[in-house]
């Protein structure tokens, strides 16, 4: 991983000039592990990593935070502060002091990830100094995933699978979207997803189905429901996240109609899906079969988005996106149809670019499936 961390580091500086930045400064987050190897909680103690060719690289972090630095594969100038908030402008102005010098004056932020915390002690640390987003950079490099990485995240899909086939069998009637949520948890430690998970898992029955960020409630599953799962693991970071959707005896007509419309338009994205193909192609061939199926109305988002370190990270699969699919890039293809007040579907599996096409990394079938009454 080392040997990783600096070539990734090397890759940023080497693409600085060519995005006009002259460093970037980076808060806990998903980046500022993948790029030096060091892991921090975003808290209410600031902690700021700063990149650049002219002052190298430094940190600024809490004192008890310190031994961490040890485990960083390159050089690292640290600053840091006492639980005196008071000093903690002073710790900012001195770890930044080496831009302020080089002279810079534009530096890369993450907007989605840099808190007002800690913008307000680099603007008074960098007076004058223009904050950009480097997160176009950073894209660049972390949407191309290396072997390692690929690893990490097969381990991640092979868990939550897994996970899922040992909590499928306590699905009845009576049983509750809670009940089960708690048990898919259970799975997925057991299994060896690391604790921290990619998000609470959806598990959403009947009606509450048609909500694609539903979130697990008391109700008790009925014969005829649709049974939906959204769920993910970790693996040293790395996440999965898979949809698998089920019915709980027949659930009727117009259900079924909707399940062979999605599962059409995911094996349209997984056999569209190459390298060379612009992201919004891929959207444009799942669509393609829920207008098919007179559901248009009824595919409320995006057919997909990124993976690897954050849940939801480029390339996103939506209409229009010309972002072109490359190499080792990782995402979702996950269409759905939504029937208010009777049932929703979604198949969602995790896809990796290959040189020949697309490769699924997730394996569960997508056929329809009838569980036990």
């Amino acid at each position: 991983m080392s040997q990783a961390v600096l070539s990734r580091l090397s890759h940023l500086k080497s693409n600085l000039t060519a995005h006009g930045l002259d460093g970037v400064l980076l808060n806990p987050g998903s980046s500022l592990p993948y790029l030096s190897g060091l892991h921090f909680h975003i808290s209410e103690r600031p902690v700021v990593l700063a990149i650049s060719h002219a002052a190298g690289e430094s940190i600024i972090i809490p004192g008890l935070e310190s031994q961490k630095l040890n485990h960083c594969p390159y050089p690292i100038e640290k600053f840091t502060y006492s639980e005196d908030v008071a000093s903690w402008q002073q710790a900012f102005s001195n770890g930044l002091a080496g831009l302020k010098k080089s002279g810079a004056k534009r530096i890369g932020i993450e907007p989605r990830s840099l808190r007002v915390l800690e913008l307000r002690f680099i603007e008074e640390a960098l007076p004058g100094v223009e904050l950009v987003s480097c997160e176009a950079l950073i894209a660049s490099l972390r949407m191309r995933k290396d072997q390692e990485e690929l690893q990490q995240m097969r381990t991640a899909v092979d868990i939550a699978q897994k996970a899922l086939l040992a909590t499928i069998p306590a699905v009845k009637v009576g049983v509750s979207e809670k009940e089960m949520a708690a048990l898919l948890i259970q799975n997925l430690l057991s299994f060896g997803s690391g604790g921290e998970l990619p998000f609470q898992p959806i598990v959403a029955f009947g009606a509450n189905s048609a909500n694609p960020h539903a979130v697990p409630t008391d109700y008790r599953a009925k014969a005829g429901d649709m049974i939906l799962f959204d769920w993910g693991a970790n693996t040293n970071g790395y996440f999965s996240d898979l949809t698998r959707t089920f019915a709980l005896g027949d659930p009727g007509e117009k259900l079924r109609h909707a399940y062979a419309a999605v599962q059409a338009a995911n094996a349209a994205g997984r056999a569209t899906a190459r390298p060379g193909l612009a992201a919004g192609g891929v959207d444009d061939a799942t669509r393609g079969e829920i207008i098919k199926a007179g559901l248009a109305d009824y595919f409320t988002h995006r057919t997909g988005h990124g993976l690897g370190l954050e849940v939801h990270e480029e390339p996103y699969i939506r209409a229009g996106n010309d972002a072109i699919l490359d190499v080792g890039m990782t995402f979702t293809i996950e269409p759905g149809v939504y029937l208010n007040g009777l049932g929703g579907i979604r198949i969602e599996d995790d896809m990796l670019i290959t040189a020949n096409g697309c490769e699924s990394l997730s394996t569960l079938p997508r056929d329809f499936q009838i569980l036990p009454v």
